[in-house]
């Protein structure tokens, strides 16, 4: 059984009204019973319900790093307040009595056990067979792509009359077409690129200063127009041999709009066991344009360093059925890491995890992986962001000597003196350097910091804004 703390049953909770009502049931003692099995895999009491008979949850933890949760309550969500409240329960140190496993979950397990004994010998006989190659429709591969090409052209002629007409003359009508142009990319098989012209949408529609709407709009064409330069002769080659592999040195697929399976990144190599992430910074947001929340993580791989992203997708027309993602504090242990392609902060997804706390040690090397020298720094996000395609807020980890208060504001100070200005970021919309003020003077020399970059147009520089920072004892979230 993994350590249960307050923060990783936040975790398991499906929104922050599951943790509330998980919560109030052990502030209003609801849990006359509450048992655990004598190898403490298994956790299961009582719950008093607004019904005569109590309800009887469970939490097993026979693999843990896939608890089970089950309940005789009716709530379709998962999991339900109960079982997160029998464990706040454990959390919070309420009293387990040792108990037997109820017959009717050891019942389930047997099931379960067979089961996976089923796939297993599934998976040993698939393995000592020659692995067969995926088998590629052609015809229908070579429809979808010619689709594809379709949609982007129709794309880089309206790209083309916006800027030949301006920004100046795109009015209500002008908006109002570039919609219906929107709508259409939806029969192209292009979902990642109507996503694209729907923000511009936004964005023109977007009340305030005009000259700061027509710079992001225009970045937006560009953005654009790239990709239909890219998208063109990517897919053009693929039209021409069907089997080509897919692009996986950058985020084009992606971009396009591809869903990336599992499979697909066992298949090109992108899975890898037994990582240890640890999060550093988190943060949601509502994408109005693709009309879905974001939540956001950003971790540190603590093998080598590497600044790795999550990204949970809920739409808007389905985001109370969709599990919330929250911050975690924990170092999650994943049994296989997949890898989307992308140039720099690679987004990362897994199946089962188990979590340890985090300590010393990984601060330690949170610490090390930190790069010490700016002109470095800077450097490698310049090369960046040259990509039009490439993300213009890349996340880094860097040390800094100190963070000072300058003319300017606030500017991170390396060991070799150079600097780096701070600044909040309006993309975000969450505002960091004023936490700055209320840490202690020891937080703020010799330690490491997670920052995202921004490019600033007025003056052509490079800021950033601060995100969590790294001490030799913790790690101060000031973006979760």
């Amino acid at each position: 059984m993994p350590t249960i703390t307050e923060a990783y049953v936040d975790s398991l909770a499906p929104n922050a009204g599951a943790i509330k009502n998980g919560r109030d049931l052990i502030k209003k003692n609801s849990f006359p019973v509450l048992n655990e099995s004598p190898d403490a895999t298994l956790l299961f009491g009582e719950c008093n319900g607004s019904g005569k008979e109590p309800y009887r949850c469970s939490v097993d933890f026979v693999n843990e790093a896939s608890p089970v949760f089950r309940c005789s309550c009716p709530s379709r969500q998962f999991p339900c307040k109960h079982a997160l409240g029998l464990l706040y329960a454990r959390a919070m140190g309420s009293p387990f009595t040792p108990a037997e496993v109820p017959q009717d979950i050891a019942d389930k397990r047997d099931k379960a056990e067979k089961r996976e004994e089923k796939k297993k010998d599934a998976a040993e006989s698939e393995g000592n067979a020659p692995a067969a190659k995926r088998k590629v429709n052609k015809s229908a591969l070579v429809k979808k792509f010619a689709s594809q090409l379709e949609g982007l052209r129709l794309l880089e002629k309206l790209v083309l009359q916006l800027v030949q007409s301006g920004l100046g003359s795109v009015d209500k009508k002008t908006v109002q077409m570039i919609e219906e142009q929107a709508k259409q990319l939806g029969n192209h098989f292009i979902p990642g690129v109507q996503a694209k012209l729907r923000a511009f949408v936004h964005t023109m529609q977007t009340e305030g200063d005009r000259e700061a709407i027509y710079s992001q709009a225009m970045e937006q064409l560009l953005l654009m127009h790239s990709l239909v330069k890219k998208g063109v002769s990517y897919l053009e080659k693929r039209m021409e041999n069907p089997e080509l592999p897919m692009e996986t040195g950058t985020s084009l697929e992606e971009q396009l709009g591809h869903a990336w399976q599992l499979a697909e990144l066992r298949e090109y190599g992108r899975a890898q066991s037994g990582a240890e992430l640890l999060q550093l910074s988190f943060l949601s947001y509502a994408d109005a344009a693709r009309g879905e929340y974001v939540d956001a993580g950003w971790w540190v791989d603590l093998s080598d360093g590497t600044v790795r992203s999550t990204r949970h997708l809920r739409p808007f027309r389905a985001a109370r059925a969709l599990k919330e993602e929250d911050t975690v504090r924990a170092v999650v242990r994943t049994e296989e890491l997949f890898v989307y392609p992308g140039e720099v902060n690679a987004r990362v997804r897994w199946e089962t995890a188990t979590q340890r706390e985090a300590g010393e040690a990984d601060y330690s090397k949170v610490k090390a992986a930190a790069a010490a020298s700016y002109a470095d720094v800077v450097k490698q996000v310049k090369n960046i962001i040259k990509n039009p395609l490439a993300d213009k807020t890349p996340v880094m980890l860097v040390a800094f000597r100190s963070i000072d208060k300058t003319a300017d504001g606030l500017c991170l100070r390396d060991a070799q003196g150079k600097l780096l200005p701070v600044t909040d970021l309006k993309t975000n919309g969450s505002a960091t350097s004023a936490l700055i003020a209320l840490l202690d003077e020891k937080d703020l020399r010799d330690q490491a910091a997670l920052v995202m970059f921004s490019h600033r147009l007025d003056d052509n520089r490079l800021s950033v804004q601060l995100m969590s920072i790294v001490t030799d004892s913790r790690f101060i979230r000031l973006l979760y």
